[in-house]
């Protein structure tokens, strides 16, 4: 009885070693969550800061990844999808609009974006929040977002990449989340991948029509007389061939066709290395990011 004891004992000292472990060094049950949107799917929930795998995230009350907007600096606008929102994997002081605003002086760049958003959800969010008095706008975009047309599929509480709620037990988490569906996935080949794993994988998507987004932001920029960058982001294939796909080559087009500026990443000198997967940067990636950006800010404003 006493030998039975003394397991049970060591199995819950054991279980709160992992428990209390997985939340201090690895932030389970404190992963950023979201919330969906009738307008543009889906956003990060306003008003969170936390701490994941090592990394500190910040989102405002607008839901964008940066501290309050600031009316004593001019703004710049940062849109786009997880290239520029960064993720857990990135550290807030890391992803390229921290690195601008600390960097060029009275100026600030709101980084409105989110994990597979496409320019028509950066459009709808400007729709519904205002433009905050910006100066310029960045659209960072990838190939894939030509035709990434917004299909409103829910994935808020149903997709492990875009929780709206947290754990409870940070053990059980890892199990849910990280473990039980890699086993899944090891006997039977996973179809149901979130848009997150889908940009990952460069899976390209095939909307029915050319981004609207592109146009809609457009609209905006010349309604407010301000410049208009598109940056195209190259996934590490097209980095490999030194080419853009033919998704890509359409929003080169359609930035020619509009007399839009356009800086081609491709132009410059990333590695391989600067990726932590097939599209998405790491914090070399994201220093360069911000280094392009940054000379054109100084060229235009």
């Amino acid at each position: 009885m006493k030998k039975i004891y003394n397991i049970l004992i060591t199995l819950l000292l054991l279980t709160l070693i992992i428990e209390f472990s997985l939340r201090i060094f690895l932030g389970f049950c404190d992963a950023p969550l979201y919330v969906a949107d009738e307008n543009y799917e889906y956003i990060a929930a306003p008003n969170q800061t936390g701490k994941r795998f090592g990394n500190n995230y910040h989102f405002n009350s607008f839901s964008q990844r940066n501290n309050e907007p600031n009316p004593k600096k001019l703004t710049i606008l940062g849109l786009g999808d997880s290239v520029l929102f960064g993720g857990v994997l990135s550290d807030q002081d890391s992803i390229a609009t921290s690195i601008i605003s600390q960097t060029v002086e009275n100026y600030q760049m709101l980084n409105i974006s989110s994990g597979s958003w496409g320019p028509d959800n950066c459009a709808a969010y400007l729709q519904e929040h205002g433009t905050f008095n910006a100066k310029a706008m960045f659209l960072v975009v990838s190939s894939h977002d030509a035709y990434d047309v917004m299909d409103f599929e829910p994935v808020v509480g149903l997709h492990s990449s875009y929780p709206n709620q947290q754990y409870k037990l940070a053990w059980w988490e890892l199990f849910d989340r990280y473990i039980f569906p890699r086993i899944k996935n090891a006997f039977s080949k996973k179809t149901n991948l979130d848009p997150d794993e889908k940009a990952a994988q460069g899976i390209q998507k095939n909307g029915p029509v050319f981004n609207p987004g592109f146009e809609q932001i457009k609209k905006i920029t010349d309604s407010l007389q301000i410049p208009l960058i598109v940056y195209l982001h190259a996934e590490k294939s097209e980095l490999k061939t030194k080419k853009y796909n033919y998704q890509g080559q359409k929003i080169i087009d359609w930035t020619t066709d509009n007399n839009i500026v356009l800086i081609e990443e491709l132009d410059y000198k990333f590695e391989t290395s600067d990726y932590r997967d097939v599209i998405h940067l790491e914090i070399s990636g994201q220093k360069k990011l911000a280094e392009i950006i940054i000379a054109y800010i100084e060229r235009i404003l």
